[in-house]
């Protein structure tokens, strides 16, 4: 199976993408002076997490998309990418416009190719599956890719419904869902993905939704999924942040 994974990323270039913008209100007084993602979880910052996932993927080269006022410290962080065998590139959010808004500022740095893209406070268990995800999209002649996992609390997420082996459809955060399947922060996109998001409106929160970008390669038809089996976690909040300390802990077992 590696040999041919490797085989895969020779023929089909895929570009990283990790967005780390946001305010971190849910995290103050932690973020008053500092990303979020540049807060510990167990004993790396974690902006380390996606940006290993990128790199056991097979990606070389990414880019971090940052807030105002702290995309300085990114690039101290972690500099040119050489700790992670990648090549960074570094955008900067001007203000909170959703996390499609975000991904638009990518455009040139994608140049057409195929994008994995990561939110900087998701971690995920094991990144085997995301890479098999990964090879399959690579062979994927057009569209896009999420990763779902089933979760008790749906409603927190972008939420998918399945028709079969297909995605019916994906709603945003609804109050009564009768799927448990989490839309988790890893997306998998073809070029199309630019000009859907030039076309979008906002919504009711004033945001860009990355839940609209998806519904539209779902009304194509485009749409696939990979069923995550492992542990998934963004780390977002207090109770989240630490959740995400204590099950990498658990994982390199040290808790």
């Amino acid at each position: 199976m590696g040999r041919g994974i490797k085989r895969i990323f020779k023929k089909v270039t895929m570009k990283g993408i990790i967005l780390a913008g946001g305010s971190g209100t849910r995290l103050r007084p932690m973020t008053k002076v500092t990303n979020k993602h540049l807060l510990p979880v167990y004993d790396r910052p974690m902006i380390y997490y996606p940006l290993e996932t990128l790199a056991k993927c097979g990606v070389k080269e990414a880019m971090i998309v940052s807030g105002r006022g702290h995309a300085g410290h990114f690039l101290e962080l972690l500099k040119s990418g050489e700790e992670f065998k990648m090549r960074l590139s570094y955008g900067v959010q001007e203000e909170a416009g959703g996390i499609a808004q975000a991904l638009g500022l990518c455009e040139d740095f994608a140049d057409n190719e195929k994008i994995m893209v990561i939110l900087g406070d998701n971690i995920f268990q094991d990144y085997r599956q995301i890479k098999r995800a990964a090879v399959d999209f690579a062979r994927q002649k057009r569209g896009a890719k999420i990763i779902v996992k089933e979760v008790p609390d749906p409603q927190r997420f972008g939420v998918a419904y399945l028709k079969g082996d297909k995605i019916e459809k994906i709603i945003e955060k609804p109050k009564n869902s009768k799927s448990n399947l989490a839309v988790t922060g890893c997306y998998m996109y073809d070029k199309q993905v630019w000009k859907v998001i030039k076309e979008l409106k906002p919504s009711g929160r004033g945001e860009l939704e990355i839940t609209d970008v998806n519904n539209f390669y779902v009304r194509q038809n485009t749409m696939t999924f990979e069923m995550l089996k492992g542990w998934w976690t963004d780390a977002g909040t207090v109770s989240s942040l630490l959740r995400a300390s204590n099950l990498v802990a658990r994982e390199l077992g040290e808790n």
